[in-house]
């Protein structure tokens, strides 16, 4: 089992023999949105088996950067295959407690649940999801752009497994967080609910507006120690794992934390 993070909550999970990215970003930009960097190196996320898409936000569903991974099937919510597909891309529409097969490892993926309801976009379907992805080396937990809700206690029972590594999201685009998101202190809250082993931060230090040159310097860069610091108070039995941009985290052989 390994993360690769590609920048905000861009990342490729190498499980089991099958490789997943999730949320896309693969390009400099996302709508108006400006990425810090580079674009990530191919090597890093060419060939997968699937993507994971949460919603349809530009910053998660930017549609240059999935048709780069065709024909990789796009497992996402139903409404959301349902417009990909209608743009050329392989949309793969799953139901609540619909386990899809990816690859010949003997890895599934499911939809979770994600409170996102605010900046509902006019022209593209507003559904939600995270992802649960098991196989036989553990099982992974992509939250999504979502607030904490109660049944965040219920993510093991639903993955049928503990969760070994949870890729949450903890900062934004912009020095303020709109409802719908979670920061660095909730995120670990949210750690703490599912009983995560590893956590590893996404959504964070990769994008900004133009203006955000007229912005305190720095507000990009806050959100990763902010979260391990937080997760140290809130989940102490979870450890953090904050990567830059293009690293890579590995299970240890016999373990997932």
């Amino acid at each position: 089992m390994s993360v690769t993070w590609l920048g905000h909550s861009s990342a490729v999970l190498d499980l089991d023999g099958a490789r997943l990215v999730t949320d896309p970003l693969l390009g400099v930009n996302a709508g108006l949105l400006r990425r810090r960097g580079a674009r990530p190196d191919e090597a890093l996320w060419r060939d997968p088996d699937a993507v994971l898409l949460s919603h349809l936000h530009h910053d998660h569903a930017e549609l240059s950067s999935l048709r780069l991974l065709r024909p990789a099937p796009i497992l996402t919510a139903t409404s959301s295959a349902h417009w990909l597909s209608g743009r050329g891309l392989s949309g793969v529409g799953l139901r609540d407690g619909e386990w899809e097969p990816v690859g010949t490892g003997g890895v599934r993926v499911r939809l979770s649940p994600a409170v996102h309801g605010h900046r509902p976009m006019p022209h593209r379907p507003n559904a939600a999801h995270g992802h649960l992805v098991r196989g036989p080396s553990g099982c992974i937990w992509v939250a999504g752009d979502t607030s904490l809700y109660p049944a965040m206690r219920d993510l093991p029972e639903l993955a049928g497994a503990p969760i070994d590594v949870a890729l949450v999201p903890v900062h934004g685009w912009g020095p303020r967080l709109s409802g719908g998101h979670l920061g660095p202190v909730d995120a670990a809250r949210a750690c703490a609910i599912v009983r995560a082993r590893v956590a590893i931060p996404v959504h964070w230090g990769t994008l900004h507006a133009p203006a955000s040159r007229r912005l305190p310097p720095g507000w990009m860069d806050h959100a990763g120690d902010a979260f391990a610091a937080a997760l140290a108070r809130e989940a102490p039995g979870c450890r953090a794992v904050v990567l830059g941009l293009g690293e890579r985290w590995t299970a240890a052989p016999a373990a997932a934390a």
